[in-house]
């Protein structure tokens, strides 16, 4: 049977693509935002009526008094009527301003769904490596648990012939139990990593390509306030929150519109017909007519007047929130980059700790061999050398995750900056 191909960063953002609930909904949303510039265009074409009823009429007149050609008594009569009514709107200044409302708000729903795209591809990095460093905690793990029971072996050896004591057996197997509860640990810790992954994929991964292990970070060439000038002009937080601004002055426009006079050309037909009536006559009247209908508010109960404030009030709010935006995409660019060159430096830290562990482990172990050492030197010195290497991979990670976190801040991430993090993975 062959090996099962280890699916990329790459694999598993096409599979978040096609299954990921929170983008599903953000495209949904998106498209019914779209609907709006075709509802703003209905304000200012023709609207169309068809109207018409049937009646039944029971009258009892009498005439006091009063000699009438018209007889008295009970009537009975049937009568319909139907008509047709087409109105223009010629000006209306409030829905002239709700058409560029429409506009806005889609601009609005196009860039919320840019950055739930963008928001995808920093969940899927970040779930992917959380998944990685999982399996390497277990890995890693493993490997501490069989170098602990071959030096619990190797001491219970020496007690039984008096070469040591029995303080090295119980060190060593106090070391090995405490591993193994590590391991159930980890095993749980990869299990959550992998529910989170299946949440955006709708599988769980059954392998993932590993990152090269002579990955080489590069310094940033642009330094903090480059990224937050690009931040400032392309976060797309900040920018939903400008268009929300944009809104809220058109939203003053559109009360203010309240106090100003609509005109509407205005046709209709209506034919109206009886058999009957209390006159003891019917009619069949058919009544065509044109014109312009002219309407001036003259007093509403100072309605517009208080919507003209509130829309001023929710302006100021919307100034508000976008200088609060605005400190928030600082703060979380200047987060990323700060995040960004420590993972850079840790990695470098990180290798060099490894090859010094690595050294210690082995002098340790001649010590140990020649009676100078003890066996808890050569535990500790591989304990050590599996926490450094299990930091060393979770700065590369992190360094692989904060270039995503920082573009991402900066409102610049594509998917080709997740290509390029591809090319870092061994398939």
């Amino acid at each position: 049977m062959a090996e099962l191909k280890p699916q990329s960063l790459m694999d598993v953002y096409e599979q978040a693509l096609a299954h990921d609930p929170a983008l599903a909904a953000a495209l949904s949303a998106n498209q019914a935002a779209q609907e709006l510039i075709e509802q703003g265009k209905a304000l200012y074409r023709p609207v169309v009526n068809f109207n018409a009823g049937v009646n039944a009429s029971r009258t009892e007149i009498a005439f006091n008094n009063l000699a009438s050609p018209f007889k008295g008594g009970v009537q009975t009569f049937e009568g319909y009527n139907y008509g047709v009514e087409a109105r223009q709107p010629i000006f209306r200044k409030e829905n002239l301003v709700q058409m560029g409302q429409a506009q806005t708000q889609v601009s609005q729903a196009d860039k919320q769904l840019n950055l739930s795209q963008q928001d995808l591809i920093v969940r899927t990095t970040q779930t992917y490596f959380d998944v990685l460093i999982a399996q390497d905690k277990i890995d890693l793990i493993n490997a501490q648990k069989a170098a602990i029971l071959s030096q619990l072996d190797q001491a219970k050896a020496n007690f039984d012939a008096g070469l040591s004591t029995i303080t090295d057996v119980n060190e060593a197997q106090a070391r090995y139990d405490l591993i193994v509860a590590q391991a159930m640990a980890a095993i749980n810790g990869l299990q959550i990593a992998e529910r989170a992954l299946q949440a955006i994929t709708g599988a769980i991964p059954q392998r993932l390509a590993m990152v090269k292990t002579d990955l080489k970070p590069h310094s940033l060439e642009q330094g903090m306030e480059k990224w937050l000038a690009v931040a400032v002009q392309n976060n797309l937080n900040l920018q939903i929150h400008q268009d929300t601004v944009t809104y809220s002055e058109q939203e003053i426009d559109r009360a203010k519109a309240g106090h100003l006079p609509t005109v509407d050309a205005v046709a209709s037909y209506n034919d109206t017909y009886t058999n009957g009536g209390q006159f003891g006559f019917g009619n069949d009247l058919k009544n065509g007519t044109i014109g312009l209908q002219l309407q001036i508010p003259l007093y509403q109960g100072g309605a517009t007047s208080s919507r003209v404030r509130q829309a001023i009030l929710n302006k100021q709010k919307a100034l508000d929130d976008v200088a609060l935006a605005r400190r928030q995409t600082e703060l979380e660019t200047q987060r990323a980059y700060l995040n960004l060159n420590t993972s850079i430096a840790q990695v470098n830290a990180y290798e060099q700790a490894v090859t010094s562990s690595q050294s210690q482990v082995a002098s340790t172990r001649k010590g140990y061999d020649v009676g100078i050492r003890t066996s808890i030197d050569v535990l500790n010195a591989q304990q050590q050398l599996f926490a450094a290497k299990r930091d060393l991979l979770q700065a590369r990670y992190d360094y692989l995750v904060n270039i995503i976190r920082l573009k991402a801040a900066a409102g610049v991430v594509t998917e080709t900056d997740l290509a390029d993090i591809n090319q870092q993975l061994v398939r």
